[in-house]
This record gives C-alpha cells, structure tokens and sequence, in this order.
C-alpha cells in the first residue's frame, strides 16, 4: 500500500494508519469472502525469503477473527536462509523459549478470539533446501541408520517439545499448541513426531502436493487431528511483474474432499491478502481490485463448507 502508485490510497483512505487499513478492508473482505480465522499473517516483503513481523494482539483484534499465532522459537524454516540452528540441548535454549512465551503469550493468552499457536514454519529437521544447504539439517539424517543415532534424534525432538510446552503452558493453560507446521512431502522422522506428540494438540502440515491424501495418512497414522496449515494451487517462481493467481477450483475440490476426513480440523489458504511486487499473488492487487475469476469459486467453497458444519453439528 505504499507504493508510488497507490500511497496516495494509503494516506487519503487510511490516513496512513495500519489499524485503518485492518479495520477497513482486511477486516471487512475477510468476511465478505466468508474466512473463518487468519492462520500465520507475516507475508514475504523481499523475494529472497524476508519475512514480515506478525500481527499484535491489538492488529488481531482489529481483524475480530479467530486466529492462530506463531512463537518464533526456531528460525529452521525451510525457506530461511540466513540463521544457524539453535542448540536445543544447550541450557540457554530454555531460557529463550521461556523468553518468547513471556513476549508473546503474556499478551494473547486471555484473548477469547485466540485458537492456539504455531512453531517453525516446515522445520528442517532431516532435510534442507538449495537455500539452507550451508547449515544442514537440525539433525543429520544418515545417524538415523543406527539405533544409537534414532535415540538421539528422539531425545533432542522430546527436549525441544517438552521445554516449548512448558513454556507456553507456565503463561496460558487455555489454549491449543498446534506445534510445527511440518513440510508433508519432505521425510518426517516418526521419532520427530513421536516426541510430539504428547505436546502438541494438533499435527500441522504444509501440503502443496497431495494434501487430502497426506491429512488422511497422517491422521489414521497417529489418531491426532490433523490440520492443513499451508497450501494452495499458485505458481510459485514468478518474474519480476508477473502475477500468480490462487485457483479458486482447486481451493473448493480441496475444500470438500477434506471433509471426509473426519481427523481435519481445518484448513489455512496460502498466497497471500494482498498482492505486492515481492510477492506476486494474493486475492487483491496493488489498487485493491479483487480477484474477480477466484474469489467468487473461494467465497462459494467456504459458504458450502459453513453449511456443512452446521449440518453435522445438529
């Protein structure tokens, strides 16, 4: 909203003032199109992975969604590329995840609009990207070869989980601890998910692949519910200028076939509010005119999918 071409709606529209720009259109589309909660809000504001901040307690309540928010515990996301892993077993690492829980939750945790909170964004826990090779792995995947090197994996995975909860639960007792937003199609250790488990309420993923089929394995896997976290059908490596649109067809099939899936709570739409030149795609542009070919099959999905709760709550 700041660009040369469309300041002047920032400041005449919205005096400037991102509260406005929250209360006046993210907060009245969100319901429009027929959203139900906001998931992770940062979007990326550099190409190379640079990542907004996250919305305060006060920016959510604006938006009067339910939402789900991120802890910044780890910076091992899969697309991260410029920090080292943290060292999970040394004692300094639960004092900073009793630091984050005291920033963040002290805040949220009596907020009634507050679903729960998310961990690392697809953690890289045995595999890497092109962009994070120079780090490696949070653990090396070829130790798992022995029952030496699988013990290990279990006990760094428990002492990672265990001290987040702690931490979380010594600042809000209330609220549901959704854990990493694991990559579906990248190796996923049982002993990862294992030492989650008993943390954790929910087991997130991000899917972009197969994602009906990955909640459904995960889900008669482990008998957790399943959440699907992060996914949508967009082109992903576009050119400068060029726009990459979110496929409302697929957003509904996708939609309704996890409905069968009686372990999927949910389901979190990637891609974007707003478009911007880093970025490329979300479901308004640059002079806030909405995705006329998508948003009506989006809206759609989301009022069949409204029905469908209610029908199965009676």
């Amino acid at each position: 909203m700041k660009y040369s071409e469309n300041i002047s709606i920032w400041k005449e529209k919205y005096n400037s003032d991102v509260k406005e720009w929250l209360k006046k259109s993210v907060s009245i589309n969100m319901n429009k199109w027929r959203f139900n909660t906001i998931g992770w809000v940062q979007d990326v504001t550099i190409r190379n992975f640079q990542h907004s901040r996250g919305f305060t307690r006060e920016e959510y309540n604006i938006v009067n969604l339910p939402y789900c928010h991120m802890l910044p515990f780890t910076e091992s996301h899969q697309w991260e590329k410029h920090n080292n892993h943290y060292d999970i077993l040394n004692s300094e690492w639960e004092d900073w995840c009793d630091y984050v829980s005291r920033t963040h939750v002290t805040e949220m945790s009596d907020d009634p609009n507050l679903i729960g909170y998310f961990y690392s964004d697809c953690p890289t826990w045995v595999h890497t990207r092109p962009v994070n090779e120079w780090r490696g792995p949070i653990f090396d995947p070829d130790f798992l070869n022995s029952k030496s090197g699988s013990k290990e994996l279990s006990k760094l995975a428990n002492h990672y989980y265990k001290t987040t909860y702690k931490s979380i639960k010594r600042y809000d007792k209330n609220h549901l601890i959704l854990g990493d937003r694991y990559e579906a199609t990248e190796k996923l250790p049982d002993e990862v998910v294992n030492a989650a488990l008993p943390y954790i309420d929910i087991l997130s993923f991000q899917d972009f692949k197969n994602p009906v089929a990955n909640m459904l394995y995960w889900y008669k896997k482990t008998d957790m519910p399943v959440l699907l976290a992060d996914s949508a059908k967009i082109k992903w490596d576009t050119l400068p200028g060029e726009i990459s649109y979110n496929d409302g067809q697929w957003y509904s099939e996708i939609l309704s076939d996890l409905q069968d899936n009686p372990g999927c709570v949910g389901f979190h739409l990637c891609g974007g509010y707003q478009r911007n030149r880093s970025r490329r795609y979300g479901l308004i542009d640059e002079q806030e005119i909405p995705d006329k070919k998508n948003l009506p099959k989006i809206i759609k999905a989301n009022e069949n999918n409204i029905k469908w709760v209610e029908d199965n709550s009676k």
